[in-house]
Formats: C-alpha cells, structure tokens, sequence
C-alpha cells in the first residue's frame, strides 16, 4: 500500500514543516440568510477587511501530510487537529504548516504562517482517546460567559439539536454554503491524494479530506433549528476536527447532532461554540466530532445597537 501523500516535507529540528502553499477561496459565492458571506470580496470590504479570507478549514489539509508522517495511517483514522485562527489568510498569499512533536509523544504542537511571519492558526495535533487535552480544550476551560447577547439572545448552553443525515458524494454539490462538490475541491486542494477518490486505501474506500469534514458536517447547518438573530455575517474563529472509529468515507450515509457547548463574546463579535457528534445511521456510538466557535460581527446585524439599548436598558 503506497503512502496518502508524497506532499515534500523539511526537518527543522523537532519541527517538521510542509511547503510553501497558495489555498483558494471557494466560497465566493457562498450565501445564507439570503446575503452573501465574510469571503465575498465586496461583503469583506463593507465589514473592514481587505478582502473576503479563505476558509480556515481550508488550511487542515497542509497538515494531513506532516501526520501522517509522524503518526502513519493512524493519523487519518484517529487523528485530532484542534486550531484557533489567528489571522485571514486571501488568496494569493503563501501559507505554510508546521508541526512539533517530541519523539513518543501522542501529541503535538501545530502552527501555519504567512511568508511575512504572520501567524494563521495554532494549535495542537494528536490521535487517540488518551492524548492530553486539545487546544480548545484548554480555551473552552478559560471562557468568561457572553454578557448582554443580542443576536445570540435565544440560544443556551445545553441546548442539543435533532439528528440529520449528511452524505458527501464525490460529485454532490453541497448548497448555497459550500457550492462546489468534493471533486471540484480536489481539483484545487494544497495536498492531493489518490486515497480521496480511489478505493485504493487501508479501508478499500475513498476518505473524505479533513479540511471536509467540516463542510460534510456544516453543509447543513440551516437545518439545525437553532435561533441566530439576523441576517448576520460570521466567520469561524476556532475549530476542531476529531477522528474516533475510522475515517469518514465518501458515499457513506450518517447522521449529526450538536449541542452547544459555550456562549462567548468579544468587543466585535458574539460567538456560539457548537460540538457536532457523528454517528452511523441509528447508532449511538460517536465515530467521529467537531468543535466550533462560529463569531458573529455585530456590526453586520442592523439592530444591533437599537436592540441592546432596549435589551439592556442601563448599557445605553
């Protein structure tokens, strides 16, 4: 069985670290609550930014290769990438993956930056159910509360949603939020596999890419009955994508459920921070899960300060 990449790696001492990579923006036309997204160009521009960033998922696929090169196939069936995303990264910009690991060890330290030295993303690597706690483990423990949600006002911590089935096909295009299909993103992916489109793998099926994982499970969020005051622009601020049983397959059908876990908030942003569990159709034992930290900019809600003057009356 060859290897799932033949991505070039460099060692930098501990530090192993993957070439220098151009990530594209496919979600230009993405849109929900009938308006157009943070990575619009135009929309970027209204909300502050230069340009609309590539997605932050986008940049899990750089390191699939460095794990794999540690941690063999286990990698791709039980691994762990937990990241906090620093900085927006616009195409055309170089981006490059990073990863240290002392020897032994079933988890590591991951970082990406811009050519400039700008940070991406950090955060930590691991595989297997006894690893110490993931990065955002450790940054759900330090969350202070939301106070005063506006646009956030209807969710609870606890809250859990109904199950939904989910399917990526390699053909099957994913909707208004992720509108291209598994192929046109393996037509432009940073680390191409045959293991993505052939049944020639471990697991004689074709795996879906780590960085769609997240679009196999998001793809049907407006599905999930959860309240979000609106229309309103977010954009991913912390993620992470866990492995258990296996990867997930291409063609395979399962079902999803989410709980939110944290209700958090910053000077521009209110955040709800959901854990997505991944079952077999009628399971109950979760094969696979994500962590999510969706931030919502107040400034892309109208209402906003009208609404927390008449919510809040004494922070007016």
């Amino acid at each position: 069985m060859t290897r799932a990449f033949d991505t070039p790696l460099e060692t930098l001492g501990q530090v192993l670290a993957g070439p220098w990579r151009k990530p594209v923006n496919m979600l230009l036309e993405q849109s929900y609550d009938n308006h157009l997204s943070v990575h619009d160009d135009e929309m970027a521009k209204k909300l502050g930014f230069k340009a609309g960033p590539i997605e932050g998922p986008t940049h899990f696929s750089q390191f699939a290769p460095l794990g794999e090169a540690i941690w063999g196939e286990r990698f791709l069936s039980e691994g762990c990438l937990s990241a906090h995303y620093r900085n927006m990264v616009l195409e055309g910009e170089e981006v490059r993956a990073f990863i240290e690991r002392e020897p032994g060890e079933d988890h590591a330290r991951i970082w990406a930056a811009k050519r400039d030295g700008t940070e991406v993303l950090k955060g930590t690597a691991s595989i297997g159910p006894h690893a110490p706690p993931t990065a955002l483990d450790l940054r759900l423990n330090k969350l202070a509360p939301l106070e005063k949600p506006v646009i956030l006002r209807d969710l609870r911590v606890g809250q859990r949603t109904q199950r939904i089935g989910i399917r990526m096909d390699a053909n099957q295009h994913m909707g208004a939020l992720y509108p291209f299909s598994l192929n046109d993103k393996l037509a432009k992916i940073t680390e191409p596999s045959s293991w993505y489109s052939s049944d020639a793998t471990p697991w004689s099926r074709a795996i879906v890419p780590v960085e769609m994982i997240s679009v196999l499970l998001q793809h049907v969020a407006r599905q999930d009955g959860l309240r979000i005051r609106g229309p309103a622009v977010g954009l991913f601020a912390d993620q992470e994508i866990r492995l258990i049983k296996g990867p997930l397959f291409v063609g395979e059908d399962y079902e999803i459920e989410r709980e939110i876990v944290a209700l958090s908030g910053s000077r521009r942003t209110e955040s709800y921070w959901t854990r997505t569990f991944v079952y077999h159709p009628g399971g109950s034992e979760v094969i696979a899960s994500m962590l999510l930290n969706q931030a919502t900019l107040k400034d892309s809600y109208a209402p906003y300060a009208a609404e927390l003057a008449s919510l809040y009356p004494a922070a007016s």
